[in-house]
């Protein structure tokens, strides 16, 4: 006997609602894996739900569930699910050779990154994203003109600094490392991006740095949710997002229009400014997509670079402190070496582990403050070539050291990046001392990076002129 239609639906709206509800989550918790057929880090054999169980377990011990992928599976690839992250596919070591020889049509790392940080949702422009002007720009001019750039990033430095960390030489005061190396940061890298005075402006600085938190928040937040849900969700969760991009683009469009409007005229004048936003611009007029020259595209552009640059940056310069204070010697690769929190080659190897491997480093899990210096040095007296030399520097990137990522997908701002934060590292050590600490403040985990120690803090004082 075929039922009538109004005795299988609900006529109650509510009850209607909470079956679809109830259909959705269980279609959703029992639909087949699209997954491969490996190995799930975290999982226990005979368990339901393994990968969602698995998902909690693993974040919860984030640590120990690299460890595993990394130990366990150095010759098989394994399933990583964290929560609040994609699930990776982990590969052993020995592929990332294969994986950077990868074509974009095989496997495409702007899709991968754009999925981690659901930037098609959590920017407010998700072309800025899939048209990657910035690159070229800061792959070109920028890393071109970083020799000429060294007295205006000091000059920058010099001035956050002084101001954030003070200029008593009689008494210590605490300061939180990682606040203020944000503030120092975003500073110093807005005086390459837009010059003075903007770079100055506390509400842009603000606003800029919260955007930097912003987007991982968000992302983290939307990765919770089922990827159908993410749309609906996803105007609200990113709603700082829009509200500090807001303020930014309302602070720095005046600026923009000025330069579009007297494009010619500075050109003809070859008075140039030496910075991201006039690069941006004569890119722009290149491309020949209107696109790429309007005025919140390349605010766009510069709120992007501060995220990438404020997020990074201040991570590694922080790491560095912790270290010095600790330790009373530190160099940047060293610190990177100890500490690399993010996996710039991708979520498919844990850097991290690479980087803690006694087949690479003896005593890897010794913080050795010259360890790379004293290795340089080891080549220089054997009479290696400056070529072997120099690949025990910073930016120096390889299978075994991916601090800056590797190969094809390397980090294309690291240049930058270096020269900046050897310069504030220099400034720092000759001009203030600090109070020694018998233990180092432990590093986070957050999601699936471990993070700097950010509440926590030293104490400084300046160092009086002799």
């Amino acid at each position: 006997m075929q039922l009538e239609l109004e005795e299988i639906v609900p006529d109650n709206p509510v009850a209607l609602g909470l079956s679809v509800i109830v259909v959705y989550v269980l279609y959703q918790l029992l639909r087949p894996s699209k997954l491969p057929k490996l190995p799930i880090v975290g999982a226990k054999p005979g368990e339901w739900f393994a990968l969602r169980r698995a998902r909690w377990r693993n974040t919860r011990y984030m640590k120990n569930a690299t460890e595993t992928a990394y130990n366990q599976y150095s010759d098989c690839a394994c399933i990583l699910p964290i929560a609040g992250a994609q699930t990776f596919v982990h590969l052993p070591h020995k592929e990332l050779r294969w994986l950077l020889e990868q074509p974009d049509s095989v496997i495409n790392n702007l899709t991968q990154v754009v999925d981690s940080l659901q930037l098609h949702r959590t920017l407010m422009d998700p072309d800025l994203a899939y048209k990657p002007g910035h690159i070229s720009v800061i792959s070109g001019p920028l890393t071109r003109e970083i020799g000429n750039l060294v007295p205006t990033l000091l000059d920058e430095i010099q001035y956050a600094v002084d101001d954030l960390w003070g200029m008593d030489t009689e008494s210590y005061q605490d300061t939180s490392v990682f606040t203020s190396m944000c503030r120092v940061i975003g500073q110093t890298t807005n005086r390459v991006f837009i010059s003075l005075p903007l770079c100055r402006e506390p509400a842009l600085l603000d606003s800029a740095m919260a955007f930097s938190l912003d987007i991982p928040t968000s992302s983290i937040m939307l990765h919770h949710f089922w990827p159908s849900l993410r749309p609906l969700l996803a105007p609200f969760i990113t709603l700082p997002n829009c509200i500090h991009t807001s303020r930014f683009f309302k602070i720095v469009r005046p600026e923009i229009r000025r330069r579009l409007r007297d494009y010619d005229t500075i050109k003809a004048e070859k008075k140039q400014p030496n910075d991201f936003l006039h690069w941006s611009i004569d890119h722009a007029k290149s491309m020949g997509d209107p696109y790429y020259g309007q005025v919140d595209t390349l605010a766009g552009r510069v709120l992007l670079n501060n995220f990438t640059s404020i997020h990074t940056s201040s991570f590694a310069i922080t790491y560095v402190i912790f270290d010095l204070v600790s330790s009373k010697s530190s160099t940047q690769r060293a610190s990177q070496h100890h500490q690399e929190p993010f996996p710039r080659v991708g979520p498919w190897f844990a850097v991290l582990h690479i980087l803690h491997d006694a087949t690479f480093y003896p005593e890897p899990e010794t913080f050795k403050p010259f360890r790379f210096a004293d290795n340089r040095a080891k080549l220089a007296k054997k009479g290696e070539s400056y070529v072997q030399q120099a690949r025990q520097a910073l930016t120096t990137t390889s299978p075994e050291f991916a601090a800056f990522g590797h190969g094809r997908h390397a980090c294309v701002g690291m240049f930058f990046a270096a020269s900046m934060l050897k310069l504030m590292l220099g400034y720092i050590l000759m001009n203030y001392d600090f109070e020694f600490e018998e233990k180092r403040a432990e590093n986070p985990w957050f999601g699936a990076n471990r993070i700097p120690p950010i509440q926590a803090t030293i104490r400084v004082k300046r160092r009086a002129e002799k």
